[in-house]
C-alpha cells in the first residue's frame, strides 16, 4: 500500500460513484471485492462509500493500491490513522473542553 499522501488541493473525499469507476478501472466490483473478503454481498463495502467503516475502507483502498485517506481525507487524521468516530469522538471533545 502506498504512502500517506496529503495534497492541499484534493482534501474533499471522493464521491461514492468515483470510488465505484475507480473499482471498476482496477478490475473490481462491490461484489467481487465482497467476494474476496468473504463476505456474502457488497452492502458493507457500499455502506462504505458514504459512512466511515474504517475496515472495509481498508479493503476498498487495498483494492485501488492506494491508503484510504486518499480517498476519504475527512475520515483520517495527518498520520493516515482514523479519527475518532462516535461516542470516543464525544467524549475526547469533552475532555478537551474540561481542561
Amino acid at each position: 500500500m502506498n504512502a500517506v499522501v496529503k495534497n492541499d488541493s484534493f482534501t474533499k473525499d471522493w464521491h461514492p460513484l468515483e470510488v465505484i469507476a475507480e473499482l471498476g478501472k482496477a478490475g473490481w466490483t462491490l461484489e467481487a471485492l465482497a467476494a474476496a473478503n468473504f463476505l456474502k454481498s457488497g452492502g458493507t463495502f457500499s455502506k462504505a462509500l458514504r459512512n466511515p467503516a474504517p475496515m472495509a475502507e481498508k479493503r476498498i483502498a487495498e483494492a485501488l493500491g492506494i491508503h484510504p485517506s486518499i480517498i476519504w481525507p475527512s475520515r483520517y487524521d495527518e498520520k493516515g490513522n482514523p479519527k475518532p468516530r462516535g461516542l470516543r469522538a464525544n467524549s475526547r471533545l469533552r475532555l478537551s473542553r474540561v481542561k
